[in-house]
């Protein structure tokens, strides 16, 4: 590992500065692209307008005659945290604008496969649905629209997936990667598309005429014919939750939509289901932050879609009972323990078979990819991310499927390193290896895909020579952008409490920071992880390395976090090692 500092421009911390930003912050932020104060301000008159997203004004327009002709809504979800989340918003929304005929549907992962197919458009026709209406998912499903359109079912799809060479034939689309889209966030969520959905809604509504003046809101009642606009800021928790869980960037417009939510958390104003899970994880709702949202609430709604049914996670979302959300928290819990012990297993596995093929004395090739048999299709993804980590390749994790008459598929799921657009190097091979890929999708650091059993082979010698073709040495060197030292002014409990409530998340990295330490002592603790008692910048101070167990030299380049540890009541900053230099450490005198 190869420890960076970030550049800093100096104009853009001197004008946050100037602008009352705390000068660590100021560091911090202008070091990620934060150029002026105004990017900072997290006020939903901010937000990015919903007329700039191509097809929200005749998504608005169709759910508008929708609601007023009492017509059938389905909502098709994925069955992972954003398409829960985003479910949840276009469950709660519509039936805050007025919907009172509303259903919902989620694949199964292992017998349905993603997304809208025909089997699953046939399932919603009979349910009696008059609009189907995507989440998370659509922008690939050419005929899984065509056969909801057939079946006499008009479909508006929300997404935010990058789109293929054609595009389904919906009623609309709402998607800001789709072509022609001049939206300014491209960074959006799912749960986020369907959100400016919602405003976009109430305000065709608002124009129809639909809301009362709130100064005449007791006529209006009488009459009974208009109602008071109502509010959507109370779904911004869960748009909050699957923006940060789906690791979509966190840019400016994506910052402003976690932060409101967060508010609204800490302050108690959340729908039943995210306080029992608060509890089950053992995190404080008062002190929440997107860690908590990544590592801890994230995963048990994601585990039921791995697992099990994701309709468990979305009636969590959806259930506004305490003593039921408590019910349906333990579930997830559970399931999210049996996750965690599948995991173990294929993560070791998938360890002995890329270790058994690789060269020790050689660097491992430009990508991985690993198949077992015995895996559990609904955790692939999770151990191709630590293969990913492991060593710092694209890798990609396949099991058997385990749909009906699909025996012979293997389902598979990638994740990718810095330079390598997996969805696009999936494009690539099955334009270059025809009949590999029988279906396959994503995004640039995560992809899924399905092959025959007997073209794996195939597979990862294609994938392999496009990661060769792409990637060179340094691309393929592991890099730690950190923030440089930490002045020992800074090393407080209160600094490391602000930094830990702030909006960090994928493309706005949590603060890391940098610099030479002695190790006073070390020892291993639990045996598998190293206590150290470093010295910095002249002081002692208490650290952890999570998951380590080889000892450290006298002196090392070291890459941590603040936390704060608080034991018999006494709160204290340790450092929370993230990586070391070791090509630095040998240089050292």
């Amino acid at each position: 590992m190869k420890i960076e500092v970030r550049d800093v421009p100096p104009r853009s911390a001197w004008a946050l500065e100037q602008a009352g930003v705390h000068p660590l912050l100021a560091r911090l932020y202008a070091a990620r692209g934060v150029t002026h104060p105004g990017e900072l301000d997290e006020g939903l008159g901010q937000l990015l307008p919903p007329g700039g997203l191509k097809g929200v004004a005749e998504a608005a327009r169709l759910l508008a005659d929708a609601v007023a002709a009492d017509r059938r809504i389905c909502i098709v979800a994925d069955y992972d945290c954003d398409g829960a989340t985003a479910c949840a918003v276009a469950l709660r929304g519509l039936r805050l604008l007025g919907a009172r005929r509303l259903d919902y549907l989620v694949p199964d992962r292992v017998v349905d496969g993603y997304g809208l197919t025909p089997p699953i458009a046939e399932r919603v026709a009979a349910r009696g649905a008059d609009l189907l209406v995507t989440v998370d998912n659509g922008i690939a499903s050419v005929d899984g629209v065509a056969r909801a359109r057939a079946l006499g079912l008009q479909v508006l799809v929300t997404d935010h997936h990058l789109p293929g060479s054609e595009l389904p034939a919906a009623d609309v689309i709402v998607n800001p990667n789709q072509p022609g889209c001049g939206f300014g966030s491209k960074a959006l969520a799912g749960v986020g598309a369907m959100f400016y959905v919602l405003l976009a809604l109430r305000a065709e509504l608002r124009e129809r005429g639909v809301f009362a003046d709130p100064g005449a809101a007791g006529e209006a009642a009488q009459r009974g014919s208009q109602v008071l606009q109502p509010k959507l800021d109370a779904l911004l928790p869960l748009v909050a939750l699957g923006t940060v869980a789906d690791v979509v960037p966190l840019d400016a417009n994506n910052r402003r939509l976690v932060a409101q939510g967060l508010r609204r958390i800490r302050a108690g104003q959340m729908p039943a289901g995210l306080p029992a899970l608060f509890e089950v994880a053992g995190r404080d709702a008062r002190r929440a932050s997107t860690f908590d949202f990544g590592f801890a609430l994230g995963p048990r709604i994601n585990a039921a879609g791995r697992l099990a049914d994701m309709t468990l996670g979305i009636e969590l979302l959806l259930t506004d009972d305490a003593g039921r959300a408590q019910e349906l928290a333990r579930q997830l819990d559970a399931i999210n323990r049996e996750r965690r012990e599948i995991e173990g297993g294929m993560r070791e596995q998938a360890m002995q078979i890329a270790e058994g093929v690789l060269d020790p004395q050689a660097d491992p090739p430009c990508a991985l990819a690993v198949f077992d048999p015995e895996f559990h299709e609904g955790v692939v993804g999770i151990v191709a991310a630590r293969l990913k980590e492991r060593w710092h390749r694209p890798a990609f994790v396949f099991a058997p499927s385990g749909a009906p008459g699909k025996a012979h598929e293997l389902k598979g799921s990638g994740r990718s390193i810095a330079g390598f657009h997996l969805r696009d190097a999936l494009d690539l091979l099955s334009k270059r290896q025809p009949g590999v890929l029988l279906r396959f999708g994503g995004h640039a650091m995560a992809a899924g895909c399905t092959i025959a059993e007997d073209q794996f082979e195939r597979f990862e010698q294609a994938l392999q020579q496009i990661a060769a073709e792409w990637l060179d040495e340094a691309t393929l060197t592991r890099r730690l952008p950190t923030d440089g030292a930490l002045p020992a002014a800074y090393r407080r409990p209160d600094v490391a409490e602000t930094l830990r409530a702030g909006v960090w998340g994928q493309g706005f990295a949590p603060p890391v920071f940098s610099e030479e330490l002695e190790v006073i002592s070390q020892r291993l603790v639990g045996e598998r992880h190293l206590a150290l008692k470093l010295r910095h910048q002249g002081e002692p101070v208490d650290g952890i390395w999570f998951g380590r167990t080889e000892p450290l030299p006298a002196r090392a380049l070291l890459a941590f976090r603040l936390e704060v540890d608080e034991w018999q009541g006494a709160r204290r900053v340790r450092l929370l090692i993230e990586g070391w230099d070791e090509a630095a450490a040998r240089a050292m005198p």
